[in-house]
């Protein structure tokens, strides 16, 4: 298990990864002690649990957790010195699975990251195959593992986003503002050259040959479509 922790305090960091470690040995402690770094990390990392500190230096934490939700479903828990009923809400309500009031005891800290876990398994438990053009693409929709052919390919969370929709849409021609706001949300980006570099970079992971793409194809002036299957 990977888990993300964006918080300033190294204290805080210190003590959840003791926490952590002696619950789950084999995890995997990353952190940033910024909150754009940090989101940045959420895409780069795909990490399986996410930690966000509730005052961060360089951004509002709802605002954060906002921007997180519209490219990742990621487990997330905001930990709060602070927190009373409508602050919890409001983290809530903004896509915060969890909160954890500071200071904690281990052993809270440790019921709530296990119930949370519990809770969220699961909630995508699909695979799918899927024969393009003499490769077999499969998805498991539940850990995220994508492969061609036998192969694994290691995507960000946004060119998950992108492929599975395409995916679920096999066929369709898929608009670029649907795309966009699939991938960033309603409130994200609205250039077309993210949209086209997500794209060539999937192609690059996915196709044999990138520049003959047969799989994720181009609608000249309209969008893209995912390849009708063999």
């Amino acid at each position: 298990m990977k888990v993300l922790i964006i918080e300033d305090d190294s204290r805080i960091v210190r003590d959840i990864s003791l926490c952590l470690k002696m619950r789950y040995p084999d995890v995997s402690i990353i952190e940033a002690d910024r909150g754009i770094r940090g989101m940045g990390m959420v895409e780069t990392e795909s990490p399986d649990l996410l930690m966000v500190d509730d005052s961060l230096p360089d951004i509002d934490t709802l605002e954060l957790v906002g921007k997180i939700r519209n490219f990742s479903d990621v487990p997330l828990i905001i930990l709060s010195a602070s927190a009373n009923d409508i602050d919890t809400a409001r983290g809530l309500e903004a896509g915060a699975d969890e909160y954890i009031p500071k200071p904690f005891s281990p052993i809270e800290l440790l019921a709530r990251v296990k119930a949370l876990l519990r809770r969220t398994k699961g909630l995508f438990t699909r695979q799918e195959c899927l024969c393009c053009s003499g490769n077999v693409l499969t998805i498991n929709y539940s850990t995220r593992d994508v492969f061609v052919s036998g192969r694994k390919v290691k995507l960000t969370p946004t060119e998950f986003r992108l492929l599975t929709e395409l995916v679920k849409n096999e066929g369709r021609v898929l608009s670029h503002n649907f795309l966009l706001e699939k991938a960033w949300g309603p409130k994200g980006v609205d250039d077309l050259s993210f949209l086209k570099k997500y794209v060539y970079r999937l192609r690059k992971k996915l196709e044999p040959d990138s520049q003959e793409p047969q799989m994720l194809l181009t609608e000249r002036g309209i969008g893209y479509r995912f390849a009708a299957i063999d």
